[in-house]
């Protein structure tokens, strides 16, 4: 049991935690590439992005290994992305530091997500079940490339470079 839950259960509320914290940072970041700040979006996807990491800590675990790892750098880049925006208003540098930080949070809430996926889903552990073949490799590339381009798209706009 984790926090009065059966394990099943906790893994479901953090699962779906997890989706809402991805789908919510997909349009928290649309608007850093359109130089839009979606506020309530933005908020949804910090409150859910640390509720995520958080959450993942309470699993039952005897080793530190690389989900805590990711986990705690996850909570240091969100922490930094809302002092940014909520302590420093996204003034001067904070403003391209709140934007790497969001979409690093969200890359890596994403990079986690495909983990637990060939992990997960039986047609996608068939394909990898070692989680170091080629398809999953290409998957974590692909995910790595979009992720790069959004970035460089927000920056651009937040610096009317485009």
């Amino acid at each position: 049991m984790i926090l009065g839950l059966s394990t099943g259960a906790f893994t479901g509320v953090h699962v779906t935690i997890s989706l809402l914290a991805m789908a919510s940072g997909l349009v928290a970041v649309g608007g850093l590439v359109r130089d839009r700040l979606y506020g309530t979006w933005t908020a949804v996807f910090l409150a859910t992005t640390i509720a995520t990491s958080v959450t993942g800590f309470l699993f039952h675990s005897k080793t530190i290994g690389p989900p805590h790892i990711v986990g705690a750098l996850s909570l240091v880049i969100l922490a930094l992305a809302v002092f940014a925006l909520y302590g420093r208003q996204l003034y001067g540098a904070w403003r391209p530091i709140y934007i790497a930080c969001t979409v690093v949070a969200l890359y890596l809430n994403v990079f986690v997500g495909v983990v637990q996926a060939f992990q997960k889903i039986p047609p996608l552990h068939g394909l990898a079940p070692n989680g170091s073949e080629p398809p999953f490799v290409a998957a974590q590339l692909v995910v790595l490339v979009a992720f790069i381009a959004l970035g460089v798209l927000a920056f651009r706009r937040a610096h009317d470079i485009a």
